[in-house]
């Protein structure tokens, strides 16, 4: 069912083709918006361009390649959507880039791969987050989300790991704490500019996770426990509009209450 919440905003979303990113652009599409699937991984991202375009029946939903670490690719994305749309309303930062020894256990964790995976992740919504704030103050308004995570906010629940495989990187929870204190840093050097920066910190999301594991962490929560993709849209389609104008260096909690 289309809205018109988000009519004719102009929203970008790193990381737009993976498993939010794609919930993302389709709950912008369907509030009326035009969503910018914005990735490093172009075969994904045109699949994802399509595949929306087909389920939704609509055109406002475009694939261009970011690699967020990249600053000249970033100016590429802004002039690009500039000239063909005239402005840019909204980014969401939600790419999720990591080398390939992320998520090692704490005591195998080299500074190297700590620092290179903190780099790529915290230091790309940096530069991100710079790259647009500086176009959005010479338009003279603009909107930032930066996802972060419940384990930014409370320290990890180790216990809901037991007998998986699973387990919460040091480096995650370094990112995304980071994440919310730099969400408050820019609303407040903004000031002034018109630009919004708020972040969303989800609870976890479902994506074939062992039985075991849902099992502990529902019991953490007060009603359902992990989260569809899907619940986190109300709460971002909240700070992409209007009706947020005043909401700025928030940072929302959507868990079911497993911070409690």
């Amino acid at each position: 069912m289309t809205s018109m919440i988000l009519k004719n905003k102009i929203v970008v979303i790193t990381g737009g083709a993976g498993l939010l990113g794609k919930e993302f652009a389709k709950a912008v599409v369907e509030q009326s918006g035009i969503a910018v699937i914005a990735d490093i991984n172009k075969v994904l991202g045109k699949k994802v361009e399509k595949s929306l375009r087909a389920e939704l029946k609509s055109n406002n939903i475009y694939y261009h390649y970011l690699d967020i670490t990249s600053k000249k690719s970033i100016q590429i994305m802004i002039n690009y959507l500039h000239k063909m749309f005239g402005r840019i309303d909204s980014v969401i930062n939600n790419a999720y880039p990591k080398n390939k020894k992320f998520g090692q256990k704490f005591f195998d964790v080299t500074y190297k791969d700590f620092c290179e995976n903190l780099n790529l992740n915290l230091g790309g919504y940096f530069l991100v987050s710079q790259q647009f704030a500086a176009y959005f103050k010479s338009q003279k308004h603009g909107n930032i989300i930066n996802i972060s995570s419940i384990y930014g906010v409370v320290a990890p629940k180790f216990e809901i790991y037991k007998d998986t495989s699973m387990g919460l990187p040091v480096e995650y929870a370094a990112i995304k704490s980071s994440l919310i204190h730099i969400t408050k840093y820019m609303a407040s050097y903004f000031k002034g500019e018109n630009i919004r920066v708020n972040s969303i910190s989800p609870g976890g999301i479902l994506d074939k996770q062992p039985e075991i594991f849902l099992e502990a962490y529902r019991d953490n929560c007060l009603n359902k426990g992990m989260l569809n993709k899907c619940d986190l849209s109300g709460t971002l389609i909240y700070l992409l509009s209007d009706m947020s104008k005043y909401v700025n260096g928030q940072n929302i909690i959507v868990d079911d209450g497993f911070t409690l």
